[in-house]
């Protein structure tokens, strides 16, 4: 029978076309999910100093399974995190698909891993063996040629919970408490959005990473659940302030999602204000297609200190996606132009 798979390759070396660049910035950029794996595609060709920090309050899908069965974090973002570090050769392709293999019973049979991505699994069992959430995360950023770090923003499970507004039979309404990122995902315009333990402790290293950065990029992302809980978390909020690194906000490309109901891009901003009314921005980066109102988005990003650069980021196709090209290609210019 023969060998599909080919001779195993090597780690490619420093140098090599589609591995490392040139070193860059020191860019730290904060989220999770799709957003955060947006950027740092996107950032990886820009600079080999890149640490990636990830929100831990994920409560669904394999990540909350794994997250109630063993009390870890929730591996979801960090695993995504991770593949999106991965170099454009034979290995890093091939080390981001098994990162991101989802396990799924052939003939309709539920089986016990249905679902579980493979690098969940491995960064638990880096977890459990090694004891220690940032050594494990090191060690699978290893084994996957990463370029950069991943760091999680607390070594503690996070919890988000908010309110919404439901209507009352006989008129006028009343709060009602959503709990979980999973929900507060589809609720619709939350308000009074908290992080559960409100003591929680921010990760070291990210804090360390934050402090020493030249560039901080926060989004794009679920605004309340990726991108906000940064700002949610007080040590992390006073790092995000008191670092002398300039920071760029991403602006997502679908502004009326589950989670953000009726809010334009300036109500994004607005809502960023409202939560840590300490924090400003020196570039605010947007694709000219998701902002209806430009005067209105201006006036809200002047109120964080933030100049507004718009650029065309988004992906040719209709889904509204970043392309790691374009939003490069930006990130290029508003490094260069500082």
């Amino acid at each position: 029978m023969g060998v599909l798979t080919g001779p195993l390759p090597l780690v490619p070396p420093k140098g090599t076309p589609g591995s490392q660049p040139a070193k860059g910035p020191s860019v730290v950029a904060l989220g999770g999910g799709h957003g955060l794996s947006a950027s740092l595609s996107a950032l990886r060709l820009l600079t080999s100093e890149l640490t990636a920090i990830v929100t831990v309050a994920d409560d669904g899908g394999s990540s909350g399974r794994l997250r109630e069965e063993y009390g870890v974090l929730p591996p979801g973002d960090l695993r995504m995190a991770l593949s999106a570090l991965c170099d454009d050769t034979d290995w890093g392709r091939t080390w981001r698909d098994v990162m991101q293999h989802r396990f799924k019973t052939p003939n309709g049979r539920q089986g016990s891993l249905d679902h579980h991505a493979m690098g969940n699994l491995l960064i638990v069992t880096l977890w459990e063996l090694l004891g220690d959430a940032v050594a494990g995360l090191k060690w699978a950023g290893a084994l996957l040629g990463a370029r950069g770090q991943v760091l999680p923003m607390s070594t503690q499970p996070l919890n988000i919970e908010g309110d919404v507004r439901v209507p009352l039979p006989g008129g006028g309404y009343e709060f009602q408490v959503v709990k979980g990122q999973a929900k507060c995902a589809v609720a619709g315009s939350l308000e009074n959005v908290r992080l559960l333990p409100e003591d929680a402790r921010a990760c070291i290293e990210a804090l360390t990473a934050i402090e020493l950065a030249d560039w901080i990029i926060l989004g794009p992302g679920s605004w309340y659940t990726s991108v906000l809980p940064h700002l949610l978390l007080p040590e992390m909020r006073q790092a995000l302030c008191d670092t002398p690194a300039k920071r760029c906000l991403t602006m997502n490309l679908a502004m009326d999602t589950k989670e953000t109901s009726g809010m334009s891009a300036a109500d994004h901003l607005d809502a960023l204000r409202h939560y840590a009314p300490e924090f400003s921005v020196d570039v605010v980066l947007a694709d000219p297609s998701s902002i209806s109102d430009l005067e209105e988005f201006e006036r809200a990003a002047g109120m964080i200190g933030a100049e507004v650069v718009l650029g065309k980021v988004g992906a040719s196709s209709r889904r509204p996606v970043h392309d790691p090209l374009r939003l490069a290609s930006a990130y290029h210019d508003i490094f260069g132009n500082s």
